[in-house]
Protein backbone atom coordinates (compact mmCIF):
# COMPACT_ATOMS: atom_id res chain seq x y z
CA UNK A 1 0.00 0.00 0.00
CA UNK A 2 1.05 3.26 -1.34
CA UNK A 3 1.88 6.07 1.67
CA UNK A 4 -0.78 8.47 0.54
CA UNK A 5 -3.58 5.33 1.27
CA UNK A 6 -3.02 4.99 4.47
CA UNK A 7 -5.76 7.06 5.97
CA UNK A 8 -6.95 9.45 8.77
CA UNK A 9 -5.57 8.61 12.16
CA UNK A 10 -6.53 10.66 15.55
CA UNK A 11 -4.05 10.27 18.25
CA UNK A 12 -5.02 11.36 22.06
CA UNK A 13 -2.25 12.88 23.97
CA UNK A 14 0.00 13.61 21.42
CA UNK A 15 1.43 16.86 22.68
CA UNK A 16 4.72 15.02 24.41
CA UNK A 17 5.80 11.57 24.70
CA UNK A 18 4.79 8.36 23.40
CA UNK A 19 1.52 10.23 21.95
CA UNK A 20 3.81 12.79 20.25
CA UNK A 21 6.09 9.85 18.68
CA UNK A 22 3.12 7.50 17.75
CA UNK A 23 1.43 11.35 15.78
CA UNK A 24 5.16 11.67 14.17
CA UNK A 25 5.61 8.27 13.37
CA UNK A 26 1.98 7.88 11.36
CA UNK A 27 2.52 10.92 9.68
CA UNK A 28 6.02 9.42 8.19
CA UNK A 29 4.66 6.21 7.29
CA UNK A 30 1.66 8.38 5.17
CA UNK A 31 -1.44 8.84 7.49
CA UNK A 32 -2.86 11.94 8.12
CA UNK A 33 -2.69 12.55 11.68
CA UNK A 34 -4.81 14.49 13.90
CA UNK A 35 -3.20 15.04 17.08
CA UNK A 36 -4.83 16.03 20.56
CA UNK A 37 -4.21 18.06 23.71
CA UNK A 38 -5.57 19.50 26.70
CA UNK A 39 -4.81 22.98 25.76
CA UNK A 40 -4.15 24.52 22.11
CA UNK A 41 -1.18 24.10 20.79
CA UNK A 42 0.73 25.08 16.93
CA UNK A 43 0.53 21.78 14.25
CA UNK A 44 3.62 19.74 14.40
CA UNK A 45 6.46 20.99 11.83
CA UNK A 46 5.89 17.50 10.05
CA UNK A 47 2.42 17.91 9.68
CA UNK A 48 0.71 16.52 12.89
CA UNK A 49 -2.79 19.01 13.00
CA UNK A 50 -3.17 19.80 16.50
CA UNK A 51 -6.82 19.42 17.95
CA UNK A 52 -7.75 20.71 21.84
CA UNK A 53 -9.63 17.44 23.43
CA UNK A 54 -10.35 17.17 27.19
CA UNK A 55 -10.86 13.51 27.56
CA UNK A 56 -13.48 14.08 30.40
CA UNK A 57 -15.82 15.70 28.60
CA UNK A 58 -18.21 14.20 26.25
CA UNK A 59 -18.73 17.46 24.29
CA UNK A 60 -15.48 18.26 23.93
CA UNK A 61 -14.75 14.73 22.71
CA UNK A 62 -17.42 14.95 20.11
CA UNK A 63 -16.34 18.80 18.85
CA UNK A 64 -12.93 17.14 18.19
CA UNK A 65 -14.17 13.91 15.94
CA UNK A 66 -16.37 15.79 14.42
CA UNK A 67 -13.72 18.50 13.46
CA UNK A 68 -11.82 15.74 12.25
CA UNK A 69 -14.79 14.75 10.35
CA UNK A 70 -15.24 18.06 8.48
CA UNK A 71 -11.75 18.40 7.56
CA UNK A 72 -10.82 14.60 6.49
CA UNK A 73 -14.21 13.20 5.91
CA UNK A 74 -13.09 9.89 7.98
CA UNK A 75 -11.49 8.16 11.03
CA UNK A 76 -9.58 5.11 9.76
CA UNK A 77 -7.13 4.38 12.95
CA UNK A 78 -8.09 5.48 16.64
CA UNK A 79 -5.08 5.75 18.93
CA UNK A 80 -5.78 5.72 22.36
CA UNK A 81 -3.06 7.40 24.06
CA UNK A 82 -4.69 10.07 26.61
CA UNK A 83 -3.68 9.06 30.10
CA UNK A 84 -1.85 10.20 33.97
CA UNK A 85 -0.37 8.47 36.55
CA UNK A 86 -1.01 8.12 40.37
CA UNK A 87 1.99 7.18 42.97
CA UNK A 88 0.60 6.16 46.48
CA UNK A 89 0.13 3.25 48.16
CA UNK A 90 -3.93 2.03 47.51
CA UNK A 91 -5.50 3.31 50.85
CA UNK A 92 -3.56 6.76 50.31
CA UNK A 93 -5.86 8.01 47.73
CA UNK A 94 -9.51 9.24 48.11
CA UNK A 95 -12.57 7.57 46.49
CA UNK A 96 -12.56 10.99 44.29
CA UNK A 97 -8.92 10.84 43.25
CA UNK A 98 -9.60 7.11 42.19
CA UNK A 99 -12.29 8.14 39.96
CA UNK A 100 -10.85 10.97 38.47
CA UNK A 101 -7.76 8.56 37.50
CA UNK A 102 -10.12 6.24 36.06
CA UNK A 103 -12.41 8.78 34.33
CA UNK A 104 -9.49 10.01 32.33
CA UNK A 105 -7.61 6.37 31.72
CA UNK A 106 -10.62 3.97 31.07
CA UNK A 107 -13.42 6.66 30.60
CA UNK A 108 -11.68 8.87 27.96
CA UNK A 109 -11.11 5.80 26.13
CA UNK A 110 -14.88 4.47 26.28
CA UNK A 111 -15.43 8.41 25.42
CA UNK A 112 -13.09 8.37 22.21
CA UNK A 113 -14.16 5.09 21.14
CA UNK A 114 -18.19 5.29 21.23
CA UNK A 115 -17.76 8.71 19.07
CA UNK A 116 -15.90 6.82 16.39
CA UNK A 117 -17.49 3.68 16.59
CA UNK A 118 -20.27 5.08 14.17
CA UNK A 119 -18.24 6.69 11.87
CA UNK A 120 -15.70 3.44 11.51
CA UNK A 121 -19.17 1.29 10.80
CA UNK A 122 -20.21 3.25 8.37
CA UNK A 123 -17.25 2.80 6.64
CA UNK A 124 -17.02 -0.77 7.25
CA UNK A 125 -13.27 -0.18 7.92
CA UNK A 126 -11.50 0.98 11.13
CA UNK A 127 -8.86 0.39 13.53
CA UNK A 128 -9.02 1.22 17.22
CA UNK A 129 -5.53 1.00 19.35
CA UNK A 130 -5.46 1.34 22.88
CA UNK A 131 -2.28 1.97 24.94
CA UNK A 132 -2.19 -0.22 27.89
CA UNK A 133 1.11 -1.22 29.95
CA UNK A 134 2.86 -3.91 31.20
CA UNK A 135 1.33 -2.92 34.38
CA UNK A 136 -2.39 -4.09 32.80
CA UNK A 137 -0.61 -7.52 33.05
CA UNK A 138 1.85 -7.46 36.69
CA UNK A 139 0.74 -6.04 40.31
CA UNK A 140 2.19 -2.60 41.05
CA UNK A 141 2.95 -1.93 44.66
CA UNK A 142 2.41 1.71 45.10
CA UNK A 143 0.80 2.38 41.34
CA UNK A 144 -2.55 -0.02 42.66
CA UNK A 145 -5.16 2.10 40.80
CA UNK A 146 -2.86 3.16 37.94
CA UNK A 147 -2.82 -0.22 37.70
CA UNK A 148 -6.15 -1.17 37.51
CA UNK A 149 -7.24 1.50 34.89
CA UNK A 150 -4.49 -0.65 32.60
CA UNK A 151 -6.20 -3.95 33.43
CA UNK A 152 -9.89 -2.64 32.72
CA UNK A 153 -8.70 -1.32 29.80
CA UNK A 154 -7.45 -4.85 28.88
CA UNK A 155 -10.90 -6.27 29.21
CA UNK A 156 -12.23 -3.74 27.76
CA UNK A 157 -10.36 -3.78 24.54
CA UNK A 158 -10.38 -7.61 24.26
CA UNK A 159 -13.95 -7.89 24.90
CA UNK A 160 -14.65 -4.75 22.35
CA UNK A 161 -12.85 -6.57 19.32
CA UNK A 162 -14.93 -9.51 19.75
CA UNK A 163 -18.24 -7.45 19.37
CA UNK A 164 -16.98 -5.23 16.50
CA UNK A 165 -15.11 -7.33 14.55
CA UNK A 166 -17.83 -8.44 11.62
CA UNK A 167 -18.22 -4.92 11.45
CA UNK A 168 -14.95 -4.39 9.57
CA UNK A 169 -13.44 -2.73 12.56
CA UNK A 170 -10.79 -4.11 15.06
CA UNK A 171 -9.83 -3.30 18.63
CA UNK A 172 -5.76 -3.68 19.53
CA UNK A 173 -3.59 -3.34 22.63
CA UNK A 174 -0.32 -2.00 22.53
CA UNK A 175 1.87 -3.14 26.22
CA UNK A 176 4.47 -0.79 26.65
CA UNK A 177 7.07 -1.70 29.26
CA UNK A 178 9.04 1.60 31.12
CA UNK A 179 9.45 4.36 28.96
CA UNK A 180 11.68 7.49 29.19
CA UNK A 181 9.22 10.70 29.39
CA UNK A 182 8.94 13.47 31.59
CA UNK A 183 8.77 11.91 34.69
CA UNK A 184 6.48 14.18 36.48
CA UNK A 185 4.21 15.35 33.51
CA UNK A 186 1.04 13.70 33.87
CA UNK A 187 2.34 11.80 37.49
CA UNK A 188 -0.33 12.59 40.17
CA UNK A 189 0.50 12.08 43.86
CA UNK A 190 -1.63 10.14 46.74
CA UNK A 191 -4.44 12.63 48.23
CA UNK A 192 -4.61 10.97 52.01
CA UNK A 193 -0.72 10.11 52.66
CA UNK A 194 0.02 8.30 55.24
CA UNK A 195 2.95 8.37 57.22
CA UNK A 196 3.05 4.31 57.66
CA UNK A 197 3.60 4.34 53.78
CA UNK A 198 6.36 7.55 54.30
CA UNK A 199 9.81 5.39 53.61
CA UNK A 200 8.25 2.69 51.10
CA UNK A 201 6.49 4.91 49.19
CA UNK A 202 9.70 6.94 48.69
CA UNK A 203 11.46 4.02 47.68
CA UNK A 204 9.33 3.52 45.35
CA UNK A 205 9.36 6.67 43.79
CA UNK A 206 13.28 6.72 43.45
CA UNK A 207 12.79 3.12 42.07
CA UNK A 208 10.41 4.56 39.11
CA UNK A 209 13.07 7.37 38.39
CA UNK A 210 16.12 5.10 37.97
CA UNK A 211 13.91 2.65 35.68
CA UNK A 212 12.65 5.58 33.95
CA UNK A 213 15.59 7.02 33.26
CA UNK A 214 16.87 3.34 31.21
CA UNK A 215 13.67 2.38 29.61
CA UNK A 216 12.44 2.03 25.78
CA UNK A 217 12.45 5.73 23.90
CA UNK A 218 8.90 6.37 22.73
CA UNK A 219 9.92 5.74 19.13
CA UNK A 220 10.12 2.06 20.38
CA UNK A 221 6.26 2.41 21.28
CA UNK A 222 5.57 4.75 18.15
CA UNK A 223 6.82 2.06 15.71
CA UNK A 224 4.72 -0.96 17.11
CA UNK A 225 1.59 0.94 17.19
CA UNK A 226 2.53 1.56 13.14
CA UNK A 227 2.96 -2.24 13.14
CA UNK A 228 -0.55 -2.77 15.15
CA UNK A 229 -1.87 -0.15 13.05
CA UNK A 230 -1.00 -1.70 9.50
CA UNK A 231 -1.33 -5.61 9.67
CA UNK A 232 -3.73 -7.04 7.58
CA UNK A 233 -4.71 -9.64 10.55
CA UNK A 234 -3.54 -7.92 13.74
CA UNK A 235 -3.07 -9.50 17.04
CA UNK A 236 -4.72 -9.12 20.27
CA UNK A 237 -1.70 -7.64 21.90
CA UNK A 238 1.74 -6.38 21.00
CA UNK A 239 4.27 -5.60 23.39
CA UNK A 240 6.49 -2.82 23.17
CA UNK A 241 10.30 -3.30 23.48
CA UNK A 242 12.17 -6.05 25.28
CA UNK A 243 11.05 -5.95 28.75
CA UNK A 244 7.56 -5.58 28.10
CA UNK A 245 7.96 -9.02 26.64
CA UNK A 246 9.89 -10.36 28.80
CA UNK A 247 7.02 -9.75 31.31
CA UNK A 248 4.31 -10.63 29.34
CA UNK A 249 6.61 -14.42 28.73
CA UNK A 250 6.95 -14.83 33.14
CA UNK A 251 3.48 -13.88 33.75
CA UNK A 252 2.01 -15.91 31.29
CA UNK A 253 3.91 -19.30 31.78
CA UNK A 254 6.07 -19.03 35.05
CA UNK A 255 4.15 -20.34 38.45
CA UNK A 256 2.49 -17.89 40.32
CA UNK A 257 4.76 -18.13 43.54
CA UNK A 258 7.78 -17.09 41.54
CA UNK A 259 6.19 -14.31 39.72
CA UNK A 260 5.39 -12.75 43.47
CA UNK A 261 8.78 -13.29 44.82
CA UNK A 262 10.65 -11.68 41.90
CA UNK A 263 7.87 -9.07 41.62
CA UNK A 264 8.37 -8.19 45.60
CA UNK A 265 12.44 -8.58 44.79
CA UNK A 266 12.05 -6.33 41.73
CA UNK A 267 10.50 -3.66 43.78
CA UNK A 268 12.86 -3.98 46.66
CA UNK A 269 9.77 -5.22 49.08
CA UNK A 270 10.91 -7.67 52.21
CA UNK A 271 10.20 -11.06 50.69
Amino acid sequence: MSKTERGVALVTGASSGIGLATAQALSRDGYRVFGTSRKPMADTSDGVVMLVCDVTDEGSVQSAVDDVLIRAGRVDLLVNNAGIGLLGGAEESSAAQAKALFDVNVFGIVRLTNAVLPVMRRQRKGRIINLSSILGLIPAPFNALYASTKHAIEGYSESLDHEVRTQGIRVVLVEPGVTRTSFEENLTRADQPLTVYDTVRADAEKLMREIVETGDAPEVVAATVVKAANVTSPKRRYTAGRAAGQVRFIRRFLPESFVDKNLRKFNRLPA
